[in-house]
């Protein structure tokens, strides 16, 4: 219960289709990906998130990455340039976070920022609270909506302040949205879609200026061995990525686009896939409310529970009963304001619902008897 690795199964079409394709393993994928995979990302992304038509588009606004861990990494570099001789630019994060985000800062020669998310700010992070003297130096801001480890989930009105603030400074907004598939009742608003409503009231040329969102058929397709996924948003900044990935980026084979592209435009496994989380969380909630501060989060498929010491929690779960969790304080930084995850372990509840149950179970009679 430890990695976050979807043990679902894959869909059945996806090995039918990679052995179907395998001969284009022979030929070399181009940087923007065929034209099928583009069309069937663009077509997504304006059918869940209620998008114009037209306002997508493949050639300008997508462009795949090998998995948005990569793809999160590499957009640093075309978002944050170089310092001009004054001091570094900032880039904020919530913390807890995920490692790429902080990795990617360093290697851009920013700062990197951790803004706690915990209890008190609804497991959000209030990027904007910080000191006038880092907001005059952000260039770059990374939001997870669903967030890991907590599902909280960013609504429209957080997503527009975000942009707005982004726009003002001509910085950029790298919204992480690879979990947004996963959610227990209201499909959680995404960051193109707050720009789709923002643009009714203005004449940009690009909706998406300043804004990139990551999606990934990791999660919502229980295929994170495919290192399949998408960065989209503004033209300018997909246009430098493109030729920033030209250089050092990993191409995505055209068999694995060909298996995307069906991935996108099915939906009845992510259905499936989104009913065999719910009956996890249900078990969880049958047996941990009340207990350790559960709450059933919003988004993902995670539970953060309250343990006091989640290092200590993790090793006497393993000792005791046999189950691997995360200690919460290995996913954040240790800022003025403490570390916001050292009382909490993270779960995944990932397995099938026997295992979870037996999972759960000792969690139970282990921590909270």
């Amino acid at each position: 219960m430890t990695i976050g690795e979807p043990r679902h199964g894959a869909p059945a079409f996806v090995a039918d289709i990679l052995a179907r394709e395998a001969p284009l393993y022979g030929k070399y994928p181009p940087i923007g990906g065929s034209a099928e995979w583009g069309q069937a990302v663009a077509e997504w992304l304006t059918r869940r998130y209620g998008l114009p038509a037209g306002m997508v588009t493949a050639d300008a606004h997508v462009l795949p990455v090998v998995g948005t861990r990569e793809g999160l990494f590499s957009a640093i570099f075309v978002a944050t340039p170089p310092a001009d001789g004054g001091p570094p630019p900032a880039v904020l994060l919530p913390n807890p976070f995920y490692q790429c985000y902080v990795g990617a800062a360093v290697a851009a020669g920013a700062d990197p920022v951790y803004v706690n998310a915990s209890r008190d700010t609804g497991f959000l992070p209030d990027f904007l609270a910080q000191p006038q003297d880092i907001l005059d130096r952000v260039r770059a801001i990374y939001l997870c909506s669903p967030s890991n480890p907590q599902g909280a989930v960013a609504d429209a009105e957080y997503l527009e302040r975000l942009i707005a603030f982004v726009r003002a400074r001509d910085a950029v907004l790298l919204a992480d949205e690879c979990y947004a598939e996963i959610y227990d009742q209201t499909p959680p608003t995404g960051a193109l879609e707050v720009c789709a409503r923002l643009a009714a009231t203005r004449l940009d040329a690009d909706p998406f200026h300043n804004v990139l969102v990551f999606h990934s058929l990791s999660k919502r397709s229980g295929l994170p061995g495919l290192r399949s996924g998408f960065v989209a948003g503004d033209a300018k900044l997909i246009a430098a990525l493109r030729r920033f990935r030209s250089y050092i980026g990993p191409t995505m084979p055209l068999p694995i686009q060909a298996a995307s592209a069906a991935a996108w435009r099915e939906e009845a496994h992510v259905i499936a896939n989104r009913r065999l989380y719910a009956e996890k969380f249900d078990l969880a909630a049958s047996l941990l409310s009340g207990r350790l501060g559960f709450y059933r989060p919003a988004g993902g498929f995670f539970l953060w529970l309250e343990v006091g010491d989640g290092e200590q929690a993790a090793q006497a779960l393993w000792r005791e009963a046999g189950v691997r969790v995360l200690p919460g304080g290995y996913l954040a930084a240790d800022t003025a304001g403490g570390n916001p995850g050292r009382a909490f372990v993270r779960v995944a509840l990932v397995d099938d619902l026997a295992t979870t149950e037996k999972g759960l179970c000792g969690i139970r009679r282990v921590l909270a008897p």
